[in-house]
Parts: C-alpha cells; structure tokens; sequence
C-alpha cells in the first residue's frame, strides 16, 4: 500500500479501508452494480462506454462529481513541516477535510509547480512574437493563474501584456472555477479566456492556426477513452470490444466484432500489433495456442491519437507539454495498458475489477505508455506517414524528450521551496510513476 503514496490522485489511498470485493469480469448478475443506463439497445464501442461514464453531462462521473478535483485554500508552507511523516498527517487531514477524490500535482505544490512549466515556456517561446497558451483541462484554473502570475513577475512587460491564455474545457462548472481563479488577479482577465467544449473536437477549433503556440496538458491523457481489442488466444486476429446490455437488461457484457473502426485500425498500425500477429503465425505457435489458449487482451489510447489528430492539424506549429502516470500499481481490470477504476464515498476509496462497473460514480485512468504518445506524436505531425514513402527524405518534424518530474523541476522550478526541513522533498522524491513530455516542433514543416 506503501507505494500507492507514489502518485499524486492516491495519495489519500494510504488511509484507505479494506476494498470492496470483486465482481465478475465481463458480464454481470446485480442490476445496482452496473451503469446499463449508458448503454442503449445498440451496442456502443468501448471507448463511447468509457466517455459517457465520465463526461456524460447528466451522468458522468466528472459532470456528478465538480468536486472531485480539489482546491487547497492556501499554499502548503513546506519548509515548515519537518519531514515525510509530517507532509503525511498534513496531507490526510487535508484530505479529511475536503473530502474529495484527489488534488492534482499542480494544486499540491502551487504556485512552484504552474512556475516550473511556465520557466520551460519562456526559455523555449519565442518572446518576439505574442506567447500564446492553450491549456487542455485546466481544472481548478490553478495551473493557469500560476503561470500569468510568473510570466508577470519574470518575463519582460510586453510579453505579459501580448499573452494569451486560452483554456479549453469540456466542464461548464470548471471553467466558472478556473474564471474565478484566475480572476483573483484581475489584470489577468483581459488576457485569458475559457472556451468549454470538447478539445478532441475539430470543428471547436475554427481555421488552422499557423502561429507557434504552447499546448499544456496535466493529467489529461489518463481520463481520455480507450478502445480495448480482444484475441482468444496467441494466434487469434484481434477483434473489437463492444458493450451491450444483456437480454435481461440488467446486465452488460462484451461483444466482439472483427476490426472495422477507423480510429482502432489507425491505433494499431502506429502500435504495429498486426505485424505481431504476422510474426506470430508460426506452425508450433498456432498448435501450442490451440493446446493452451490463452486470451489476450488490450487497450488501445483511441482517445489521445483523436485529440493529437486535432491539435497537430488545428495548431500545426504547437509545442506540448503533458503530465501524466507512467504506471499504475495494483490494477485490477485485465489487459495490457489497463485502467483503475475506483470510488470515493465516505472517504474511503474501492477499486473495481472490471471497467463495466463504472456507473458515473468512479473513476477511469489509464496508465500513459509514454514511448506510444511519442509515436502518436509523430504519426499526427505526418512524419511515421512519410516513412512509409521510401523516396521521403525528410527528417522528424517533433524533438521530443521524456523526463522525471524530479529532472523537469530541478531544470525549470524552484525545488528549495518544496523541501521539508529534514530535506525530503515531495515533489521530487514521491511522484516516481509520472513522466514529463515535450515536443517541439523542427524546421520539417512541410
């Protein structure tokens, strides 16, 4: 349980009490433990399943839940706290006290987090051009107030007073947060906007925009829905996962269905997974997985390869920075890349064993294969295409890096103000299942 403290949306997981039993994997018999109210009489793909039980607008988890997101009233003092034992017992009775589901990262160590990713803007921005910031999912607004109030402080007057920040918003009752958040300043209002819609959404987006601009996105990429493929055994074609209410209509469970989905099939061919299966269609392989079948099962980042389709083709000179887990322990759902899904209610949280079980009332997030986001990355810029094209000379139009939070911050923050007074330091020492990714645009443009 020790290593639930590693990753910021569990920490209050360390005082949790004994989970809740598991339920049957792929279909199920109680009509209270599961969500048939997002599934019509038509069997919808996985990732339309995952997307309505958490921004349905009447019965989504986060259109239920506008408090699942913490704000902290002040600041964390932690060179006050003496150590890690005492940034615990603050942090519980944080938690106690809010009793909400999770403070993201930013929030935990505001203002020196939001001022670590603005220091990285303004070293790679260029400054004689307006700075202009889109911020996918910003939350509480914590993030974005962070980031004016540094450029204010640090960057030269004209680039503060020729800023935009533009935060993209698919919550109605987050983005009147985030207005009234970042109006605690009040010259910052001028300068920044709230558009609420769907970002993965291209016509929201308008004409291309051909300016240099910096896209943000902290703990985005782990609530973005999957697909989940399905194989019976080693040598089997995958096949797509649906989700389909059972004749008795109090139950739901998996329907498969050969491989058709546009965005599934584009996800596999940057995965390379078909030519897995080629590979794998040796004689002794299909004999031993007729002897010994052994289904698999997979998910698929359908969701981020559509919003990186959007983004790359809205803002095709856009630079990214996303947070997210890189790892996830104690997951119970099956299958490579899978998700958690846990609940919250009376301060006590219960993970579930499949993602059927997800009614509007839990959480869905995945770990982030930070190595796939690079190749989606690439794919959406055009340059894996161009590969394909074996007269293509043209080289890689994204530099792109991974890095620790610890590395990042020790780069562009402040790490001396999260430090406690017997040098442990959260920030750096606790978040070692999280990543850091950049991506910047070449001079291949064309």
């Amino acid at each position: 349980m020790a290593s639930r403290s590693l990753f910021p949306k569990h920490l209050p997981l360390l005082f949790r009490t004994p989970r809740v039993s598991s339920c049957e994997s792929f279909s199920h018999s109680s009509p209270a433990c599961f969500s048939t109210h997002i599934v019509g009489d038509s069997p919808i793909l996985v990732r339309d399943f995952i997307r309505s039980a958490l921004y349905d607008p009447n019965q989504g988890y986060f259109s239920q839940r506008s408090g699942s997101v913490g704000v902290l009233e002040k600041s964390i003092k932690f060179n006050l706290l003496e150590g890690r034992k005492a940034y615990m017992k603050h942090l519980d009775g944080i938690y106690r006290k809010n009793d909400i589901s999770w403070f993201t990262p930013v929030e935990l160590f505001k203002p020196w987090y939001a001022h670590g990713i603005a220091e990285a803007i303004m070293r790679t921005a260029d400054l004689s051009i307006p700075l202009k910031i889109y911020e996918i999912g910003g939350g509480s607004g914590t993030c974005a107030k962070g980031i004016m109030d540094y450029i204010m402080l640090n960057a030269p007057t004209r680039v503060y007073n020729n800023m935009t920040y533009i935060s993209v918003e698919i919550s109605s009752s987050l983005a009147k947060k985030q207005l009234e958040t970042v109006g605690e300043v009040h010259c910052h209002l001028s300068k920044f906007r709230v558009e609420c819609r769907d970002a993965a959404d291209h016509s929201g987006w308008g004409d291309v925009d051909q300016q240099p601009c910096w896209v943000i996105m902290l703990e985005v990429l782990d609530n973005l829905p999957h697909d989940l493929i399905y194989s019976e055994n080693q040598v089997s074609p995958w096949m797509e996962v649906w989700v389909q209410k059972q004749q008795d209509r109090s139950e739901l469970s998996e329907l498969y269905k050969p491989l058709q989905d546009p965005l599934i099939t584009r996800c596999l061919e940057i995965m390379d997974l078909d030519k897995d299966n080629a590979r794998a269609s040796s004689t002794a392989r299909n004999i031993w997985a007729k002897v010994f079948p052994k289904p698999r099962r997979c998910w698929l980042p359908t969701g981020c390869l559509k919003l990186l389709e959007v983004l790359h083709r809205a803002l095709p000179k856009m630079s990214l920075i996303a947070s997210d887990f890189s790892y996830l322990p104690d997951v119970k759902v099956l299958g490579e890349r899978a998700p958690l899904v846990s609940k919250k209610k009376d301060g006590h949280s219960s993970d579930y064993s499949s993602y059927l079980n997800a009614k509007g009332d839990a959480d869905i997030f995945f770990p982030t294969d930070f190595l796939l986001l690079e190749r989606i990355d690439h794919y959406c810029s055009g340059w894996l295409k161009l590969q394909k094209d074996k007269s293509s000379k043209q080289g890689k139009k994204r530099r792109t890096i991974m890095l620790d939070p610890s590395l990042f911050m020790e780069e562009f923050g402040q790490p001396s103000r999260t430090r406690t007074k017997d040098g442990y330091n959260p920030l750096l020492d606790d978040f070692k299942n999280t990543k850091i990714y950049l991506s910047v645009p070449t001079h291949n443009t064309k």
